[in-house]
């Protein structure tokens, strides 16, 4: 049965988007494959500053993919992440779904807080 993922990846900045795109569909590959898989989405966040230098880069290009796969295509696909040089730092992480959009404060609350800030001006 598979289940939803969500992976990071921090590509080398100096790479071209032909490039990471390439790279993206031989990862995703490996997930597709056999029908076993699925990806769902993709966004690529760009060029981004690190939090600190990794392998000497200062930035790297930021995308994440959201995918469902068996549990038995994720060693491979892993190890082939890691092994590719232009991926700095990779991510996979069991996607529960999207966090809850919080709700909209209750009018009466709202009034209660305008009140009291009219009381202490």
């Amino acid at each position: 049965m598979p289940r939803r993922y969500e992976t990071v990846y921090i590509f080398d900045s100096a790479l071209e988007d032909s490039a990471v795109n390439e790279k993206l569909e031989k990862f995703h590959a490996l997930l597709t494959k056999d029908g076993k898989g699925s990806i769902t989405n993709v966004a690529h966040w760009g060029k981004r500053t690190l939090a600190y230098a990794i392998k000497t880069k200062d930035t790297g290009y930021y995308v994440v993919a959201q995918f469902e796969a068996a549990a038995e295509l994720l060693p491979e696909y892993e190890r082939v992440v890691k092994l590719d040089e232009a991926v700095l730092r990779f991510l996979v992480v069991v996607s529960e779904g999207l966090p809850a959009k919080p709700e909209a404060a209750p009018a009466v609350i709202a009034a209660e807080v305008d009140e009291i800030e009219e009381e202490e001006a």
